[in-house]
């Protein structure tokens, strides 16, 4: 049974999910005495902003557009880590790109779904991924430390337009 996942093929309010998201986050902050700066909300929001994995110099020239001055890397990068280590974004390493974690104050394996066509990105965790993970780490006496698997195929909605013969390419799902 999968549990906690994030679809995102399903068109809805992105500006829900990114208030629900800021919110969490500020939560997540508060109960670790960390602060959520502008810079490190605004990055926050930026990966957010779709379901699509985005990249830290994508980020750099978003920010600077709306700030409407240069940003340098190393802050961009900071921020990245902030979040990162609060688990509230997660690095998909194939891609070397960033999407906000829907459930951050929870453990759970980084199993992504990743649609070849449209580029869309789905957290699911699964309790029976994580055990065998566990299981066959501990059968070969290997201390886990952290997990990311990454699966690439067709969302649902792209398999659905391939098989009606719908064109499909990147959308704002």
């Amino acid at each position: 049974m999968l549990s906690n996942s994030r679809v995102a093929h399903q068109p809805h309010d992105h500006s829900r999910c990114i208030h629900a998201a800021l919110a969490r986050a500020r939560v997540l902050c508060d109960e670790n005495e960390a602060r959520l700066t502008r810079i490190r909300e605004d990055v926050f929001t930026l990966i957010w902003q779709s379901h699509r994995p985005i990249g830290a110099y994508q980020i750099q020239d978003q920010l600077a557009q709306q700030w409407g001055k240069r940003v340098a890397p190393p802050t961009v990068y900071r921020a990245i880590e902030f979040l990162s280590v609060l688990n509230l974004i997660h690095r998909i390493p194939s891609l070397n790109a960033f999407i906000g974690c829907p459930f951050p104050n929870s453990a759970h394996s980084h199993l992504f779904l990743i649609c070849e066509n449209c580029g869309s990105v789905a957290e699911m965790s699964h309790h029976g991924v994580n055990t065998l993970l566990q299981t066959a780490s501990e059968k070969a006496q290997f201390t886990l430390q952290s997990q990311c698997l990454e699966l690439f195929g067709l969302c649902p909605q792209c398999t659905q337009n391939r098989n009606t013969g719908t064109s499909a390419g990147p959308t704002n799902a």
